[in-house]
């Protein structure tokens, strides 16, 4: 995200019509306005302008700004915030539209500040997320299926980027229209001008090969051989959104094709990080992500700077089976203890590390590729059956068991998944839905969204809040911990910058 450009002299043909009013040597004060605004008088042209330094003054009930975040960050529904607040819908959406643009303002700012810290290391933890979209029509009763693609630091939690394969700026029907003129219809995907737009007639052939069901299995290991034979069964192994007759496209906007949304996430990644030491990122195991993280951070891998592993977890099980598989490993874990003398004294942490080494002799290969995997020998509630495969194994005996041991003990997805589990329990358009027998698969929920654009705007607000104004029990927020930031910040400082 970038910060809001610099006004600049309004005279098109003025040599400062692009240098900004910070610019002392383009500019002088030429006193306010009535209004209280800022006047400048430009010193090549002569013309005079004013600059509104407050983002609200044009705003009728500035001060429900601040009120209508907190409800939106607390599960209030659109209709019960409109009352609360006392402001109709339509001025609800447009405080909204308001505060997603102060969110993204502020966010750029403080963001701009990220290749300073010198940051040593990273620990990444990368997943998506599935929101759904009420239909508009009561003739037209299909779901839109958009995804949300995110990277969470795991020790500090703060979420570096969060997007959704949706674009509001696009009209549908032009698109459409142009996309023939162009005759994107008679090339292959990869060589069309709208080859990242979701156009009807990649829905209508996704509907043509959307009707063979997956196999779940209860197994964790016959899931991560699933994932591979669905990925290979594919005609474009990096595509993994599925259309079926019970969803559709949106009416306004347009849905990207999830692997330019994947593809674009980690290219912003990479510029955002760019001066962090190493970067370890641990992704749910999808190829498209699998792709995009070694196309945008191919170099860094190659300089050893960078490594990349799956993450496979089974989040099936019931609470009961979670007690049992974690208290099994304690039991295993002070066994392992008793095995012999020397390692009475170590702590729990080292002595996972010995037996995790120690797995490191029982990998199992798995999928088309021969990938390996490590099958995680200490559950917890959170991620009670995992895997781990190291994506990045050059077989140039770069890291020592030791090195490597300590890098699958850092595998986890817990630092996005958090942020997931916080969205859907505190923002009442991202609330799961419901489904039922009688609507044929569908789902239909009454807080969610009839607009896809919500979505987006909705995640981007949470993402600020959750990075900057919500503290954690040791009373710091991810920027904090991160080092962003030196204290939490108030929502009112956001939507009043």
């Amino acid at each position: 995200m970038n910060p809001a450009p610099e006004t600049t002299c309004p005279e098109t043909t003025c040599q400062n019509n692009t240098v900004g009013v910070t610019s002392p040597k383009a500019y002088q004060s030429f006193g306010t306005t009535t209004a209280g605004a800022k006047r400048y008088r430009c010193r090549a042209c002569g013309k005079t302008f004013s600059v509104n330094s407050d983002p609200t003054s044009r705003q009728r009930f500035a001060g429900k700004n601040e009120e209508i975040f907190r409800f939106l960050v607390n599960k209030v529904p659109l209709k019960r915030m409109s009352e609360l607040a006392d402001v109709a819908m339509g001025t609800l959406y447009r405080k909204i539209n308001f505060i997603h643009r102060q969110c993204l303002a502020f966010t750029a700012k403080q963001e701009l500040r990220l290749p300073d810290l010198h940051i040593d290391r990273l620990y990444l933890s990368v997943d998506r997320q599935i929101h759904i979209v009420n239909w508009k029509h009561a003739g037209e009763k299909r779901n839109i299926i958009l995804n949300a693609l995110g990277t969470a630091d795991n020790k500090s939690s703060y979420i570096f980027g969060i997007h959704v394969n949706y674009d509001p700026s696009l009209n549908a029907e032009q698109v459409e229209k142009d996309a023939v003129i162009n005759g994107d219809d008679l090339l292959s995907p990869p060589f069309r001008r709208y080859a990242r737009a979701w156009l009807q007639q990649d829905y209508t052939n996704a509907i043509g090969k959307s009707n063979s069901k997956r196999s779940v299995s209860k197994y964790l290991r016959d899931r991560i051989q699933n994932e591979y034979d669905n990925s290979s069964s594919r005609e474009d192994i990096e595509e993994s959104e599925i259309q079926t007759v019970e969803t559709g496209l949106p009416c306004e906007g347009i849905q990207i094709h999830s692997e330019y949304t994947m593809y674009g996430h980690f290219l912003f990644l990479k510029h955002l990080l760019r001066n962090v030491g190493k970067l370890r990122f641990f992704m749910d195991q999808e190829s498209g992500i699998r792709a995009a993280c070694l196309s945008g951070f191919w170099q860094e891998v190659l300089e050893k700077r960078c490594d990349a592993f799956y993450v496979r977890i089974n989040k099936d099980l019931t609470v009961d089976q979670k007690r049992r598989l974690t208290a099994k490993s304690k039991k295993e874990l002070s066994d392992f203890r008793a095995s012999s003398a020397a390692y009475k004294e170590l702590t729990d942490q080292d002595l996972r590390h010995f037996v995790i080494k120690d797995h490191l002799k029982e990998l199992v290969d798995i999928g088309d590729w021969n990938d390996r995997w490590l099958f995680y020998p200490f559950p917890d509630m959170s991620e009670p059956e995992k895997a781990i495969c190291w994506l990045t194994d050059l077989q140039d005996r770069a890291y020592d068991d030791d090195h490597l041991a300590w890098l699958y003990s850092k595998g986890t997805l817990h630092g996005i998944d958090r942020f997931f589990m916080q969205a859907h329990r505190r923002l009442s358009l991202l609330e799961r839905p419901i489904s039922s027998a009688s609507n044929e698969g569908r789902k239909w929920h009454g807080y969610s969204p009839y607009n896809p654009a919500m979505v987006g705007k909705a995640l981007d607000i949470f993402r600020v809040f959750y990075n900057f104004v919500e503290v954690g029990k040791d009373k710091k927020t991810p920027a904090m911990r991160l080092g962003l930031t030196i204290a939490p910040v108030s929502i009112n400082d956001i939507v009043s910058q």
